[in-house]
């Protein structure tokens, strides 16, 4: 489906096309016409999927058509990162470029200047407002906040916002909002959590399901088998041979994103590191040059894995096996992004086999694997097949009591969450 088959405006028509955007993807095409109809949506959509302007698009139509005041605030977009809420906040720009309505992004770690237009922002009522739970939340119990006008309510990675412990922060948040609003909920996964604070927060809400939880056929995914004590010889090496230029690599915890990068600078690889303790300006200057080509490497924790949107990156290096098979699906897609094709490389260690068999169960394939450099030693043992494994039944000789029988795992709760335009 085009979008000028959709029921947009034409000033947002015309952002799209200078955009050069005129296909839907599917979320776009389901959920685009039941949000211009005024009904609550619960929308299921994977990363990728294109689902922030399935949302925006319909919300500046719909700003633009209804008697709304001008004078108010009209919108609330919440998002769990300060990331995804600027880069939520760049869209509305270009997408909202000839419609005449005021945004402002509220988040954390900006100087006193950025606050006090963010003050500015809601005191004046901006008609858009893009804001993490926590830093709207601390702005209301400083200001006396004016949300009688608010006719639109949207929840971008609501599940990652619950993971985050943002609950009670966003039904504080909702308890301020007039009841009579249209509740718009955007979610990677639909756990437990998920539904009950749909079903307190939205009135008969239709449900979207986009089935997109494997990775795009565009990514060549790989897998080696590799010591600990490998990885960093490997990664130069491959580094320095291939003179790629976009890279990303994961790695798991930030002191080691910060010992790798300085390693890769090291020997004249310009690699920059991404990771929670830098300064909200820092972490805009990393990614403004990654963006601009100025940084070859980018070594990252997860927070880099959701929410931000590079269209060209042509290699994903997970360093370190992500604990939840969903994380890795989030990672690996930061490449091949915007129909280009990309390749991402897990390296496995023998410690992090177990995490990396479980990936491979949740996509219901085994990842080819690819040889370590002989001039780097022997690999450990690929020999288990990871479905294989998984296929086994328990003995027949499995203990009914003893120690074993007492030791009741939790559940892990799948953190999921997406991007595209």
């Amino acid at each position: 489906m085009y979008f000028d088959e959709l029921a947009l405006s034409d000033q947002v028509l015309d952002a799209l096309w200078d955009m050069h955007f005129d296909t839907c993807t599917p979320v776009q095409e389901q959920t685009i016409p039941v949000i211009l109809d005024g009904h609550d949506v619960i929308s299921c959509a994977q990363t990728g999927t294109g689902k922030t302007a399935a949302y925006i698009l319909p919300l500046l139509t719909n700003l633009e058509y209804d008697n709304h005041d001008p004078n108010k605030l009209n919108a609330i977009i919440m998002a769990p990162t300060r990331e995804l809420a600027q880069q939520i906040d760049q869209q509305m720009e270009g997408f909202g470029f000839y419609v005449p309505f005021s945004s402002v992004a509220i988040y954390g770690g900006n100087d006193s200047g950025a606050w006090g237009t963010q003050v500015t922002g809601l005191q004046r009522g901006a008609d858009i407002v893009i804001a993490t739970p926590g830093r709207l939340l601390s702005q209301m119990n400083i200001y006396d906040i004016d949300f009688s006008g608010v006719k639109y309510f949207i929840l971008d990675e609501a599940d990652r916002m619950l993971d985050m412990g943002f609950y009670d922060d966003i039904m504080t948040i909702v308890n301020k909002l007039p009841k009579e609003r249209q509740t718009i909920m955007f979610s990677a996964t639909m756990p437990t959590n998920i539904r009950k604070m749909a079903k307190a927060i939205m009135h008969n809400p239709v449900e979207v399901q986009i089935a997109i939880s494997r990775p795009p056929e565009t990514i060549q995914q790989k897998a080696m088998d590799i010591y600990e004590a490998q990885k960093n010889e490997f990664l130069k090496l491959l580094l320095k041979g291939c003179n790629l230029k976009k890279v990303i690599v994961f790695v798991g915890k930030k002191q080691r994103v910060k010992d790798l990068a300085r390693a890769l600078r090291a020997i004249h690889i310009d690699a920059r590191a991404m990771h929670s303790d830098l300064e909200q300006k820092e972490r805009d200057e990393v990614m403004l040059d990654f963006r601009n080509g100025k940084v070859d490497v980018l070594v990252a924790t997860d927070i880099v894995s959701r929410g931000i949107d590079v269209d060209d990156v042509p290699l994903v290096i997970n360093y370190d096996v992500p604990r939840d098979a969903e994380d890795y699906v989030h990672r690996i897609g930061r490449t091949a992004r915007a129909e280009n094709k990309g390749e991402a490389i897990t390296l496995v260690s023998p410690e992090d086999k177990r995490f990396f068999n479980k990936i491979e169960r949740f996509l219901q394939k085994v990842i080819d694997r690819v040889p370590l450099p002989a001039e780097l030693g022997a690999a450990p043992d690929s020999s288990v097949c990871s479905l294989a494994a998984d296929d086994r039944k328990p003995s027949s000789k499995r203990r009914k009591g003893g120690w074993h029988a007492g030791r009741n795992r939790k559940p892990k709760h799948n953190r999921q969450a997406s991007h595209k335009q």
